[in-house]
């Protein structure tokens, strides 16, 4: 998730007004629709969305291994994990390539870029590298009823039994505070990790794995570790390389994390890429959103893959499309 630019307006309204017929003027990476711009109080209270149990029942104690069940109350499905022998070798992506980041919609990618990252409801961009985007820690804004009629109880709530909301992008967090809901979570996402393998995609992006610092204190580093050791797993089963996605306080733990290599956004404005460097090597793709941050990073880091985008990553044809490369 890109960063909440102080300089930027919120997009969440204030109040239960469910203002349906207004729209965010941006779309959120990883969707495709116009997101409703509706407070995450709104959401909850009723404005159109069903209103969660104030004291959801606990994940059971006894939820099973990881990639093994859907949701903590359905019936187990077939492990989503191959053996270690039927496995595919894991492929990198090439350092220092070209690269895009189409979160916003997929089109042809442009000359000389040979990775690129799409949301998983895309097909992957065909001969190049191409990683597939998830949101392993957050809701997407348009599956909400999902999570909140299906798993209520892996969203993550105030002591008043209220999910907690990142309110800068309107998503529900998930509640990766104990093993039996992380081993929950790992049992859905784990699907859409199977599905990134088979159709093709060569690698994957969990975003929001630093969403412990909008939990309200409620979530550690520790405990989104643990679930991104999870998704790696899962992921490197089934011939995936895994990508840490930004928090770069957690660089140090990589070995927890299980991770290959490095997606930054905004390295290059807040100092952090030769951070990223140090532990990644050319392996860091690094999103720019302003000219000044994209320059800099091009004078000072030539050999790495950084790129200039529009901060709605709009497709190219679209109005306010930008992409440059150094």
């Amino acid at each position: 998730m890109r960063r909440c630019d102080k300089d930027r307006l919120r997009h969440i309204t204030g109040d239960c007004g469910c203002h349906h017929g207004r729209v965010r003027p941006y779309q959120h990476p990883g969707t495709r629709r116009w997101v409703v711009a509706l407070a995450g109080s709104a959401l909850i209270a009723g404005c159109g969305a069903p209103t969660p149990p104030v004291n959801p029942a606990p994940v059971p104690t006894s939820a099973v291994s990881t990639a093994t069940v859907p949701s903590p109350t359905a019936t187990p499905a077939t492990n989503l994990s191959p053996t270690p022998s039927e496995a595919p070798a894991i492929v990198l992506p090439p350092a220092g390539a070209g690269f895009d980041y189409q979160l916003g919609g997929a089109y042809p990618p442009p000359s000389g870029v040979r990775v690129v990252v799409r949301d998983r409801s895309e097909r992957p961009a065909p001969g190049v590298y191409s990683i597939c985007y998830l949101n392993g820690f957050q809701t997407q804004p348009d599956e909400q009823r999902f999570w909140l009629t299906r798993h209520p109880d892996l969203l993550l709530r105030t002591a008043n039994g209220v999910p907690v909301v990142d309110e800068d992008w309107g998503e529900l967090l998930l509640d990766t505070g104990t093993e039996p809901r992380r081993s929950a979570i790992a049992g859905i996402v784990g699907q859409w990790i199977s599905g990134c393998a088979e159709a093709g995609f060569a690698a994957v992006e969990f975003d929001n794995l630093d969403s412990y610092d909008r939990s309200q204190g409620v979530l550690t580093r520790s405990d989104n570790v643990a679930m991104q050791r999870q998704f790696s797993r899962l992921a490197h089963a089934h011939g995936l390389a895994v990508a840490q996605k930004n928090a770069v306080e957690l660089l140090g733990r990589r070995s927890e994390l299980g991770t290959d290599f490095a997606i930054a956004e905004e390295c290059n404005r807040y100092a952090e890429c030769a951070e990223f460097v140090a532990v990644y090597g050319r392996r860091v793709y690094v999103i720019e959103y302003r000219d000044s941050d994209f320059a800099a990073g091009c004078r000072r880091s030539p050999e790495l893959s950084i790129i200039r985008r529009d901060l709605d990553l709009v497709p190219a044809g679209s109005a306010g499309y930008v992409y440059r490369s150094c």
